[in-house]
């Protein structure tokens, strides 16, 4: 079943034109990731997915319902949840009133603060303590945890590991294959780190100046060193 359908989308930041008739399909239970240099156009289509920069033309479907033109709330409502760039955590706020926040119920099959205390044991130790008062790393997991406590459909990632030590990035990491192991989460991970990108996804899109110049599973990047020398400097 496809979750996401994205159909030749244009978007723009003011006159700019940042993606060009960018198309893209996620499956439900699928990892996909979105690979590309600092400034290849993979926020924006973050961002153009959760209607903070909407389309100027082309199609975005998720669950089969179009979904260009609503406001952001409503996407997330939908069942898309978004771990921005920049964390946005609450820095006044103690780490599990961040949490609660973020939750809403949907059942005993859906993640609740205690289902992410068992992820995230980090936090749970730092429960008290405020948003503002956590290092990156810690405001990176807490910004992970409030997400899956909104029990979204499809998780956004956008550069997870961006600005984390080498312990953390695979920390991260792992988390993330943790969270993928259950199979009932389909997410989409902008990354720009190709060796932990190949870790967690299950297919990739290469982002390169607005444009995908390559589809398919990580297996076959793998086995292309031409595209991953020429679009990812690797």
């Amino acid at each position: 079943m496809v979750l996401l359908e994205i159909e030749k989308i244009n978007t723009f930041y003011g006159l700019s034109h940042i993606l060009f008739d960018v198309s893209l399909k996620i499956e439900k239970g699928e990892v996909v990731c979105l690979l590309g240099r600092n400034g290849a156009g993979k926020t924006t289509l973050m961002r153009s997915i959760m209607g903070l920069n909407p389309p100027r033309s082309g199609s975005i479907l998720f669950q089969g319902e179009p979904i260009i033109g609503k406001p952001t709330f409503r996407i997330s409502r939908a069942g898309i949840g978004m771990v921005p760039e920049n964390r946005l955590i609450f820095a006044d706020l103690t780490v599990r009133e961040n949490l609660e926040a973020g939750w809403r119920d949907r059942g005993e099959n859906g993640w609740t603060v205690e289902k992410v205390w068992n992820l995230f044991p980090e936090l749970k130790r730092l429960s008290s303590n405020r948003g503002g008062q956590l290092s990156g790393g810690e405001q990176q997991m807490l910004s992970i945890a409030r997400t899956l406590l909104q029990n979204p459909a499809l998780l956004l990632l956008d550069e997870p590991t961006e600005g984390l030590s080498p312990l953390l990035v695979h920390r991260i990491a792992d988390r993330v294959l943790e969270i993928k192991s259950g199979k009932v989460l389909t997410m989409l991970i902008a990354e720009q780190n190709y060796p932990i990108a190949s870790k967690m996804g299950d297919r990739s899109y290469i982002l390169e100046k607005g444009l995908i110049q390559f589809e398919g599973t990580m297996t076959e990047l793998r086995r292309n060193p031409e595209v991953t020398k020429k679009y990812l400097a690797i």
